[in-house]
């Protein structure tokens, strides 16, 4: 795999003998979740190197761009530099923009909700950079996330591995890496899982960090500070169609399917009484957006719905008697469920049914459900 240019804040030279120190590539965004990480790394002892990954620029193609890459990319060298730890960018800009701006655009044009975020875990930071890493001699990655890998010794001796929800509930993001592998859990390494944010920052700050006061990043990096509107429509040619209520009755115009998310209640634009109006249903088919301005309506409830694309971390879905809960939003609630295995569409991707043990509110297609027993993230999958 040929993954572009390496850059340095210093060479690196091997040394005559081999080090016992365990090598680890660190992740370095910039921000200062990767910078505490990086220095907790250090602090126990292990040999660090870090990689920033140039995923977005402003060469792509599309105009509307205000991704600021080459200032996160200045402050991981800051970081880097701070630290004294050599860092690689790798330009994975690319793959980037085939396997997760693609998907992005692609799930919009069919009238679904894409999750960029967990795609780009899935594809780029625990796939092409875990495989960077491993190919050049590293026993571990790390990376900013707030999520813990925890080790169970069996009667045996032997040692499974388990992804766990961090330490801070709030900031938890389980759900945005439930595509890890099994077996790349005992190469990765979450220094702040067992942290709280709070801890983290002013753990920041005592060490006088060179991003120690730098803000959170918020939305996607690659939409920048425009309409997500604006931006799909670099690509997505809008096309107007009917807004009607669960009768089948006009209440107004739409200006693309893509613009509208199941539950939504700002930005409909329906003029006159009757309101406030939640999305309720998109038709690709008949280019119809369903409302309804009762968010109690029964077209909004959900009893149950199917996933595909799933991934499992040491679980096996047909074991029964497993309490499994979900949460199909990030930071959303987390709600009992029941999984069986359905007849799938595609022969080569099985399908599963959840049942909610309580009625669930305007869930989007494309977005992914994530499955726990306990503290322990087993895995999920997108929504049908």
């Amino acid at each position: 795999m040929e993954v572009g240019e390496l850059t340095l804040t210093k060479p690196i030279t091997k040394p005559a003998t081999r080090t016992k120190k365990p090598r680890v590539l660190m992740a370095l965004s910039g921000g200062i979740d990767s910078a505490v990480s990086a220095q907790l790394l250090l602090e126990q002892g292990y040999e660090v190197e870090a990689a920033f990954m140039k995923n977005w620029s402003d060469t792509t193609g599309l105009k509307l761009n205000e991704c600021p890459w080459l200032q996160d990319r200045q402050d991981a060298m800051r970081v880097a530099a701070f630290l004294r730890i050599p860092l690689h960018t790798i330009d994975f800009e690319k793959e980037y923009t085939e396997r997760v701006m693609s998907y992005f655009f692609e799930e919009y044009k069919n009238g679904r909700t894409p999750n960029p975020d967990v795609m780009c875990n899935k594809e780029i930071k625990f796939k092409l950079l875990y495989d960077w890493a491993i190919a050049h001699g590293f026993e571990y990655i790390a990376t900013g996330h707030y999520a813990r890998v925890a080790q169970l010794k069996g009667s045996g001796g032997e040692v499974t591995y388990s992804l766990q929800r961090s330490a801070d509930e709030f900031k938890d993001q389980t759900y945005f890496i439930y595509n890890i592998k099994t077996e790349q859990l005992p190469h990765i390494l979450f220094p702040i899982g067992g942290i709280q944010k709070s801890d983290v920052r002013k753990r920041a700050q005592e060490l006088k960090l060179p991003n120690a006061d730098k803000k959170e990043s918020m939305g996607l990096c690659f939409v920048g500070k425009i309409r997500l509107k604006d931006f799909l429509e670099q690509q997505l040619k809008p096309k107007p169609g009917l807004i009607v209520d669960r009768n089948g009755l006009k209440v107004g115009e739409h200006e693309g399917l893509h613009n509208y998310t199941i539950g939504q209640r700002q930005g409909i634009r329906i003029g006159g009484d009757g309101g406030p109006w939640y999305v309720a249903k998109k038709s690709p088919v008949d280019n119809l957006l369903v409302v309804t301005n009762d968010p109690n309506d029964e077209i909004l409830q959900i009893r149950e719905i199917q996933i595909h694309s799933t991934n499992w971390i040491n679980f096996d879905p047909l074991k029964t008697g497993a309490q499994l809960t979900a949460r199909y939003r990030h930071q959303g609630e987390l709600v009992k469920v029941i999984l069986s295995p359905v007849p799938s569409v595609d022969k080569n991707d099985q399908y599963y049914k959840v049942e909610f043990d309580e009625v669930q509110l305007a869930v989007a297609s494309g977005q992914s459900l994530v499955l726990y027993d306990g503290e322990i993230c087993v895995g999920g999958g997108v929504i049908v």
